[in-house]
C-alpha cells in the first residue's frame, strides 16, 4: 500500500524539478533583451475513483465526491511562452530597435543541418558584419545570423557615411549627402503564438506539427505603419517578484512530496517489524 504514494511523490518531484529549472532560466534571462517569459502548465496523470463509501449517511454535509481518488501524480503538461511586450529602454545606439506591438517578430536566417531556416526573435540589437568579399556589409543579430528584409538578407554596399533604421522598418544609408533605402525589415505578426517553439539564443521557430499550416500562423504587418522605436531596446518581460513566488511554491510542493516518501518509508519499516 505504501509503494503507491511513494511512486506518486517521486513522479511529481521529477516534474517539479523541471518547473524549478524553468523558473531559474526565466530569472537568468531577466536582463536579456526581448526575452519572453516561459510558463509551466501542469496536468494530472491517470487516476482511479474508488467508491468505497456508499452508505447514504456518508453524503450528509459532504461537498466532495464519495470515496477516494488514487492517482499517479502530476506531470508538466506544456511550456508556454508569454509574448506580451516588455518595457522599452532608450539606448541611443543607431542599430538598436524595439518592436512596438505584441506578437510582432523580426525574421532571421539560421543554418540548420546545412539548410537555411527562417526563425523569429524580438531582440532588436543589430550589427553590421563585413561580407567575405569586403565590398559590402550585412545586417545581422549579435550571433551573426542575417536579419531578413522583404527581399532577403539586408546587405549594404561599402562606402556609406551613416545608417539609420526608421520606424516603418526601412534601413536607410547616407551617401554623398543623400539617403537611400538599403532594405526594409521583414517584420511578421504571429497570429497563433502557441505554434512557436523556443530554439535557444532568444529565437523561435514554427513547431514541426504546424509547419504545413504556416500560412495561417504568420501574416504581414500593415504597410506604412510605425512598427518599431529606433535607438531603443525591449527589455525582458519577466516579473522577478512573480517568479520568486512561483519558485517558493514549487520548492514547498517539492518538500511535501519528499516528506511523503520519507513517511511511506517509515510506515514500510514499521510493517516489516510487525511481521517479523
Amino acid at each position: 500500500m505504501t509503494s503507491r504514494p511513494m511512486i506518486q511523490a517521486a513522479v511529481t518531484m521529477n516534474q517539479l524539478q523541471q518547473k524549478m529549472d524553468l523558473i531559474g532560466n526565466n530569472l537568468a534571462n531577466s536582463q536579456t533583451t526581448g526575452y519572453k517569459n516561459r510558463q509551466s502548465e501542469f496536468s494530472s496523470l491517470l487516476f482511479q475513483q474508488i467508491n468505497n463509501m456508499t452508505a447514504p449517511e456518508n453524503a450528509t454535509g459532504r461537498v466532495t465526491p464519495d470515496g477516494i481518488r488514487v492517482g499517479s501524480g502530476a506531470k508538466l503538461g506544456s511550456i508556454a511562452a508569454d509574448f506580451s511586450a516588455g518595457s522599452i529602454q532608450q539606448t541611443d545606439r543607431t542599430l538598436d530597435t524595439a518592436l512596438l506591438k505584441d506578437n510582432y517578430f523580426y525574421q532571421v536566417q539560421v543554418m540548420q543541418n546545412g539548410q537555411a531556416e527562417t526563425q523569429f526573435t524580438r531582440d532588436g540589437a543589430f550589427y553590421l558584419q563585413p561580407r567575405a568579399a569586403g565590398d559590402a556589409v550585412m545586417l545581422t543579430t549579435s550571433e551573426g545570423y542575417p536579419v531578413l528584409g522583404k527581399n532577403g538578407a539586408i546587405t549594404i554596399a561599402a562606402g556609406f557615411d551613416s545608417i539609420v533604421i526608421r520606424e516603418n522598418g526601412d534601413v536607410a544609408v547616407r551617401r554623398n549627402g543623400r539617403y537611400e533605402i538599403a532594405g526594409t525589415l521583414a517584420i511578421k505578426e504571429v497570429v497563433r503564438p502557441r505554434s512557436l517553439e523556443a530554439v535557444g539564443e532568444n529565437r523561435f521557430r514554427i513547431a514541426d506539427a504546424h509547419v504545413q499550416q504556416s500560412a495561417g500562423i504568420m501574416r504581414d504587418v500593415a504597410a506604412n505603419e510605425d512598427l518599431l522605436q529606433a535607438k531603443a531596446l525591449e527589455t525582458s518581460n519577466v516579473d522577478i517578484a512573480q517568479e520568486m513566488a512561483e519558485l517558493l511554491m514549487a520548492q514547498r510542493s517539492y518538500q511535501f512530496n519528499s516528506r511523503t516518501i520519507s513517511m511511506a518509508d517509515q510506515m514500510s519499516g514499521l510493517i516489516n517489524q510487525l511481521r517479523s
